[in-house]
């Protein structure tokens, strides 16, 4: 039963993953051409595209790929609720499939912005991946700076950033 449990969870987390990212990359504007958005797209445009033709844009967000990940986080608990023979509750599914794509984002998140701030001790000049998750983190870390800026050289709005994301996810609790 483990071993069931994890490969649906490893396997949708995944893909949430990505559909996440893409919701994000095309909320933050990020660079189409960088070879990290064309991976996402490549892998999620068999699923979008379709769903574009029902479900509009607003803005900068690709609502058809919030959908998406609404939609795969759904399905985990669904998939795990039928292979584990727990019975189908759809309210609380439905609840706990928008709070795991919540969670999910957050993780993700999280692991960007730790990533972030260790290419930046190492990093020498450009590089296309440290610059997507600059465009990335930006919109979340600009904001910590402005209030906290930067102590004798040391950038502390990662540390806040970081110890918000844990907290809203020990709050949802998924």
């Amino acid at each position: 039963m483990e071993l069931t449990r994890f490969l649906i969870t490893i396997l949708f987390e995944l893909f949430l993953m990505v559909v996440i990212l893409r919701v994000w990359l095309q909320a933050a504007r990020a660079d189409f051409y960088n070879p990290m958005s064309q991976f996402v797209v490549k892998i999620t445009n068999p699923l979008v595209l379709p769903l574009r033709k029902l479900i509009p844009t607003v803005g900068v967000w690709d609502l058809a790929s919030v959908v998406l990940a609404l939609l795969v986080s759904f399905g985990k608990y669904v998939a795990l609720s039928a292979a584990l023979g727990y019975p189908f509750i759809w309210p609380d599914l439905a609840l706990l499939g928008v709070l795991g794509a919540i969670s999910q984002f957050l993780q993700l998140l999280f692991w960007i912005v730790i990533i972030r701030a260790l290419l930046s001790w190492f990093s020498q000049g450009y590089n296309p991946m440290q610059a997507i998750l600059i465009q990335l983190t930006e919109p979340f870390l600009a904001p910590i700076r402005r209030i906290l800026p930067p102590i004798g050289g040391l950038d502390l709005s990662v540390l806040v950033l970081v110890i918000g994301i844990q907290a809203l996810r020990i709050l949802i609790g998924v």
